[in-house]
């Protein structure tokens, strides 16, 4: 049992796609909006990647999973307060307009 774990091959494709989404996350400036999320994805990733120097290849590709799940949050997180930023101003900005409009349909006679 002990050979069929040393000669697991280390989950290449998982490691890739946890760093690419941490990649993601970092240009979606998650870091601003969800750092927490994106600093668990690290710590998970370095942890995958210190199961792997150990041979313990089922674990690192546990956490390399985990790692992406949680990069994947950050963006959700990021993206989700951008939207709400975007939306916050659309709503003020009809605010002004339609203050705007009253404004100038009451002053003529």
């Amino acid at each position: 049992m002990l050979a069929a774990c040393a000669s697991t091959p280390p989950p290449t494709a998982s490691l890739q796609a946890a760093h690419q989404a941490i990649s993601n996350a970092e240009r979606a400036d998650a870091g601003r909006y969800a750092p927490a999320e994106l600093s668990e994805a690290r710590s998970k990733l370095a942890s995958a990647d210190s199961a792997v120097s150990e041979q313990k290849m089922t674990m690192a590709e546990q956490l390399a999973e985990e790692s992406r799940v949680e990069a994947q949050l950050a963006s959700a997180k990021t993206a989700e307060f951008k939207a709400k930023a975007v939306n916050d101003e659309m709503t003020r900005s009809n605010g002004t307009l339609v203050e705007e409009m009253q404004r100038n349909s009451g002053g003529k006679p």
